[in-house]
């Protein structure tokens, strides 16, 4: 069958029109692919800009510093890290939260109990249950693992949302020197606001008890302040470091060489 020029014309028009569709579509996977793997569910969580870079210890007038082994001297947090011992890691089997004491006492005897201190100490605009100066109910706070804003509210299933870390994590500590300390030894680090941040609760769940060898903040900003905060609270109940655990400190440390170490305002 012979086309006329006209005819031509036109199934040649058809033809780009419908490679220009499949181009159009091709893009429009490539750009969807890029999508998906770079903002949507396979993309890695940054932290947002301008996330906090360190925490209080202490809120005067109401909280008092928890005595721990030794006191620590401010100074710098790498020259700090060079005293701690280096070692292996102890045995963990016979580790049991129990060798701390009951989760949460009132160790400064300010009439609250730690949890809720540290949450009154770390969030804005603190909020209290119904007749009580301690329970706190809610408040905001920009959370330091991973600079995220968050709010907290008592509840059930909202509590868990904010959990209180301890910066240095316990099982760590049993493996590095807690199994030595005394039980009032072991309260007291279980206790110390110096050992305790308010944090985004899947935030702790992800480090568990990793050291800074296996787990450092999404937030960037806050590491140095971590590592720095680590190493005051292993200096303070006689802790030591891993090879390992030593290295990663370094290297954290090695962006902020003028970074101190974390001590109650107290001291």
């Amino acid at each position: 069958m012979t086309l006329t020029w006209a005819e031509f014309r036109r199934e040649r028009r058809r033809s780009r029109q419908a490679w220009a569709l499949l181009a159009a579509a091709a893009l429009a996977v490539v750009a969807g692919l890029g999508w998906f793997f770079t903002v949507g569910q396979f993309a890695a969580v940054e932290p947002p800009a301008g996330g906090p870079s360190e925490a209080p210890v202490l809120a005067t007038g109401w909280m008092d510093a928890v005595p721990s082994v030794r006191p620590v001297t401010r100074g710098p947090a790498a020259a700090l890290l060079d005293t701690l011992p280096v070692k292996g890691r102890a045995a963990k089997d016979n580790y049991d939260r129990s060798a701390y004491g009951q989760a949460w006492l009132d160790v400064d005897r300010n009439g609250c109990d730690t949890r809720n201190d540290i949450l009154r100490r770390d969030l804005s605009g603190a909020e209290f249950t119904e007749e009580s100066q301690c329970r706190v109910a809610g408040g905001t706070f920009r959370e330091p693992y991973t600079g995220r804003q968050l709010t907290f509210r008592r509840g059930s299933g909202s509590s868990k949302a904010v959990q209180i870390d301890h910066v240095v994590a316990l099982g760590d500590a049993w493996q590095k020197g807690a199994q030595l300390l005394t039980p009032a030894q072991r309260e007291h680090l279980a206790n110390d606001p110096l050992n305790l941040i308010a944090v985004d609760g899947p935030a702790n769940q992800d480090k568990s008890a990793s050291d800074a060898a296996t787990w450092l903040p999404p937030n960037k900003n806050f590491r140095c302040h971590y590592v720095a905060r680590q190493i005051s609270v292993k200096a303070a109940y006689r802790l030591w470091v891993t090879p390992a655990e030593k290295d990663a400190m370094k290297r954290v440390l090695a962006s902020c060489p003028g970074q101190q170490t974390v001590v109650p305002e107290t001291q």
